[in-house]
């Protein structure tokens, strides 16, 4: 089989890394619009070779697209529009409702699966690219009433061979738990980071004396704009009611604080504790 990666970064390489090793892996190509990027994935061996998008779209099987969302909107009608009945494209994005929007009612709309598989590092490009980044992790799949069984059937293959557990929803809750589960975090991570910058010394403490805590909070500020700006913009009607129910309970625990209520702090943190069951 041959497989084609549009995006070549952290995501398509990961994927490039753990698919190479598979008996039905004959041949991975790829395309990335960023020379530095696709000559990297090239001298790393993601890829065996690097192709132009009509080459890919002509030979591969399988084309999986990890690029920004918003590339994936504006890319995959076109896509849809080269694809044969034996092709199977599969988008990688972190939100769903505005692509699957995108193709609605596309003649060749059976020939994609809309999935989001939700693991990821903080660092990008192919030297971000992990063996095992996807092991345990969960695969979001999304309207799959809309696919043909061959290309669902494909999808599961690809991630299961790679380690992902299968989640099946409408892309619209997609979208509402992925604001709450990971794009939140996201916000919380980088306004943690602006906050801490703002203050007049943080150059001083952050180097010194921030710990763990601190490093595993603000973690996810170092994510690049060019792929969250799509995500946050995209998926707005969900992420701008998240952010609203952590700034009321960040309220709360700055009007607990500001009254010295110590029993009303304690049962904001105790309550808190409860994600640990949450998490196991």
């Amino acid at each position: 089989m041959v497989i084609g990666i549009i995006g070549l970064g952290l995501i398509g390489g990961s994927f490039a890394k753990d698919l190479r090793g598979e008996p039905w892996t004959d041949r991975i190509i790829g395309v990335d619009n960023n020379s530095d990027h696709a000559k990297r994935a090239r001298e790393l061996g993601l890829v065996d070779e690097l192709v132009e998008l009509p080459q890919l779209m002509s030979e591969a099987e399988v084309i999986l697209l990890a690029i920004p969302v918003d590339g994936i909107v504006a890319l995959l009608p076109s896509l849809l529009d080269r694809v044969s009945e034996k092709q199977t494209v599969i988008d990688l994005g972190s939100t769903k409702r505005a692509v699957v929007e995108a193709v609605r009612g596309h003649a060749r709309r059976s020939r994609y699966v809309a999935a989001h598989p939700m693991a990821g590092t903080e660092n990008s490009g192919p030297d971000a690219a992990l063996s095992g980044l996807f092991k345990g992790k969960v695969v979001l799949l999304c309207n799959l009433e809309d696919s043909a069984p061959d290309a669902c059937r494909m999808a599961l293959q690809i991630f299961h061979s790679v380690g992902l557990r299968f989640e099946f929803m409408p892309a619209e809750q997609h979208d509402r738990h992925a604001a709450y589960v990971s794009h939140l975090s996201h916000v919380v991570s980088y306004a943690l980071s602006l906050a801490v910058q703002t203050e007049e010394k943080a150059g001083y403490a952050v180097p010194r004396l921030a710990g763990g805590g601190f490093a595993s909070t603000v973690r996810l500020a170092k994510s690049q704009p060019e792929m969250w700006v799509p995500i946050f913009l995209l998926n707005a009607d969900e992420v701008l009611p998240a952010i609203d129910s952590f700034l009321m309970e960040m309220h709360r625990f700055r009007d607990a604080l500001a009254a010295q209520d110590p029993a009303g702090i304690r049962n904001l943190i105790a309550t808190a504790n409860q994600i640990r069951e949450l998490l196991k």
